[in-house]
């Protein structure tokens, strides 16, 4: 559980500083416009899609409540930790560092700009490497079913004979 706890812990900084020195690179005035995809600093007072931007300053405190409560969870229901500590480092590391920028900037730093057939969200590595994290949970999910449904498929097997 241990090394489980230093893996996450060090993806955990690797992906925040990382992170924050990119959005270093964008708050300094680096940009590349592009046809589809431009490299523009934006700052979101929200979340996705700026939601809950009318929370305006109070969204930092909500987001540091619900990340406190995820790692409290997390310290009473330690197989969780144990199953999921990749996508836990991913996810924690990414979404402290958007909660950084609320402190430090007056939003999120975004800068990944998809304006290609239709305009979408700006986003940066951090959304990114959340959706990656909760990616893997699901796969971890589905296999962990696939693999428990082959198991009962084998018992009822053995029964049968």
């Amino acid at each position: 559980m241990r090394i489980k706890f230093l893996i996450s812990l060090s993806i955990f900084v690797v992906v925040f500083l990382i992170d924050q020195y990119i959005k270093m690179i964008f708050v300094d005035g680096f940009q590349l416009p592009g046809e589809c995809i431009s490299l523009v600093l934006a700052y979101n007072k929200g979340v996705a899609f700026s939601m809950f931007a009318f929370l305006e300053h109070n969204l930092k405190y909500i987001q540091i409540a619900m990340i406190v409560g995820i790692v409290i969870y997390l310290s009473i229901y330690r197989e969780l930790f144990s199953t999921y500590f990749v996508s836990i480092g991913l996810i924690i590391g990414a979404g402290v560092s958007n909660i950084y920028d609320r402190f430090h900037h007056i939003g999120v730093v975004d800068y990944i700009y998809w304006h290609c057939g239709f305009e979408f969200a700006i986003f940066n590595l951090a959304d990114m490497l959340i959706n990656l994290g909760i990616a893997i949970v699901l796969y971890q999910i589905y296999i962990q079913r696939d693999n428990k449904d082959e198991n009962e498929n084998r018992s009822k097997q053995k029964e049968n004979r």
